[in-house]
């Protein structure tokens, strides 16, 4: 799976270096050429839909999520697994209610063919992100089940704040 790894990073990259050359386009354009183009707004937006979707995805798959796990870190090992593997569950009814509905709104659109304000393309071939974003959302989590069920690990591994910074506070005081 490491193209899929490389992929989900290399679309992230892209859209927020879009994301960046627009803006600064626009405001060149702008404040030095005193004009601008409609367009740029909506595209932006578009790129920052696109990233945050894949985002999600990358985001199950390196463990930098928020999750408050403070109660079952203290649990032994055999109860954080079962825990973690019901965490994973829920997570994927979740990631399947949203999928759905996502589809279906996407179908409705498609069926209705409106475009986007300022850009000629149709309002579906965008929105088609979501149910693709949370497809990569439900495989992310379907590789943490197979690594719980399998005892690879027994937990989540989601992101430690304090631990990140307490690493931060000593790297910053040894220099």
């Amino acid at each position: 799976m490491k193209i899929l790894d490389r992929l989900e990073e290399w679309i992230i990259s892209l859209m927020l270096f879009a994301m960046t050359a627009l803006a600064f386009m626009q405001v060149v354009r702008r404040y030095v050429f005193n004009t601008g183009f409609s367009w740029t707004l909506e595209l932006t937006m578009v790129c920052f839909a696109t990233m945050i979707f894949v985002g999600i995805s990358y985001g199950v798959r390196v463990g930098s999520h928020i999750g408050v796990d403070a109660l079952v870190r203290l649990m032994p090992h055999q109860t954080r697994r079962v825990v973690s593997i019901l965490a994973v569950v829920l997570s994927l009814v979740y990631v399947g209610l949203v999928l759905y509905g996502s589809t279906i709104y996407v179908s409705k659109m498609m069926e209705i063919g409106v475009e986007l304000d300022d850009l000629p393309i149709e309002r579906w071939k965008v929105l088609i992100i979501m149910p693709i974003g949370y497809v990569l959302v439900g495989f992310r989590f379907l590789q943490i089940f197979y690594n719980l069920v399998t005892g690879k690990t027994d937990s989540l591994h989601l992101a430690d704040e304090a631990a990140d910074a307490m690493k931060l506070k000593a790297e910053e005081s040894t220099s």
